[in-house]
């Protein structure tokens, strides 16, 4: 009998741990977004993995492990995405556009991004605040962001008294609240926020009013 220590063998033998692991992943990411961290069943990954339970025990951990696993792997792909952002070479304005542009972009990429972050945010947060690995990843826009607002600040082009983690959070409001407010609105209001018809229209929205807060004139205090 195969002991619980090591890897289960198919065709004779191990599958690649990294790859197999992947595959738990993915499927536990789609499992999660659907039915949340308490409807989920580990049995029903497994059989979506062609795996067993007791492979994903020998993984994870257990099923809290792997949902803090899969929201590991959600941020550190919006992490890497922001890593990769090229702004140095632009002004703040078209900087702070593109930084916008490309939260639009992923939020609207990653849905199940979305509903793993509100499930996350049902549960206070728990699995994020015992994640080593989520408190060291922090987010690369943030030091970003503080590039730009001090260079548009210095040169005068913006004169909103703002940091960078406020204004994170209004860019990233809108981006959340298109994707996962999408079915609710609709219903009430008969639009869709992702209508690929309007998309355009909504990416350049969320620029234009960022920069307008931004850039626009304030009385002396």
């Amino acid at each position: 009998m195969t002991s619980v220590e090591e890897p289960a063998r198919t065709n004779g033998r191990i599958r690649d741990a990294a790859r197999t692991q992947a595959e738990i992943l993915d499927v536990a990411t789609q499992e999660f977004a659907r039915a949340g961290y308490d409807g989920a069943r580990v049995d029903e990954i497994a059989a979506r993995t062609r795996t067993t339970k007791r492979m994903i025990y020998y993984y994870f951990g257990g099923k809290e492990q792997l949902f803090t696993a899969v929201l590991e792997r959600a941020y550190s792909v919006i992490r890497e995405a922001e890593q990769q952002l090229d702004v140095e070479h632009l002004d703040p304005v078209a900087a702070i556009r593109r930084l916008a542009e490309l939260t639009f972009d992923h939020h609207e990429q990653h849905p199940d991004f979305i509903r793993l972050v509100s499930i996350e945010n049902i549960h206070g947060a728990e699995h994020i605040a015992a994640s080593e690995k989520l408190g060291r990843i922090g987010s690369p826009a943030l030091d970003v962001i503080r590039r730009i607002l001090e260079s548009g600040q210095e040169s005068g082009l913006f004169t909103a008294d703002v940091d960078a983690v406020d204004l994170h959070a209004m860019i990233s409001s809108y981006c959340f609240f298109r994707v996962s407010n999408r079915h609710t609105f609709g219903a009430l209001f008969g639009r869709d926020l992702v209508d690929p018809a309007r998309r355009e229209y909504y990416r350049t929205m969320l620029g234009d009013m960022v920069i307008a807060y931004l850039t626009a004139p304030r009385a002396e205090a």
